[in-house]
């Protein structure tokens, strides 16, 4: 459906820090970082697309996060989701709402709610129930 998704930061160094160790929790890989530019976006281990993407905005304004935005990141379990809450917050981010089941969306939904420095709202959910 995506192909991919562009968050705006306003300092590379102090994003990439924050979106590196996120991604990394998530099972995501590196696929460029050109601080120069700057930008820098992640994939899943398999497939190229989607992409993750974060840089400055391309028209040379000040990234600000938008009102009603939100990304959220698939996890393969809970046990992911609640270890990408505490990299964020450990790296800079604010919780918006701590790991747990929300089954006002379904059942299974299990998410936690955070922003990334620059004050953009992530998610990180899960929609499998849990293994017996």
């Amino acid at each position: 459906m995506f192909s991919h998704i562009f968050i705006g930061i306003t300092g590379f160094d102090r994003a990439f820090g924050f979106y590196s160790a996120l991604t990394a929790e998530l099972g995501l890989r590196l696929k460029f970082s050109d601080p120069g530019k700057p930008w820098a976006a992640w994939m899943a281990a398999d497939a190229p697309r989607p992409l993750l993407v974060i840089g400055t905005a391309f028209d040379g304004q000040l990234a600000t996060p938008g009102n009603g935005q939100m990304v959220a990141l698939l996890a393969a379990s809970r046990a992911a989701v609640d270890r990408a809450h505490t990299t964020a917050l450990a790296n800079g981010g604010r919780c918006e709402g701590p790991p747990g089941l929300r089954p006002h969306y379904h059942a299974d939904y299990y998410g936690a709610y955070f922003r990334d420095p620059d004050g953009n709202k992530l998610c990180v959910c899960c929609h499998d129930p849990v293994a017996t």
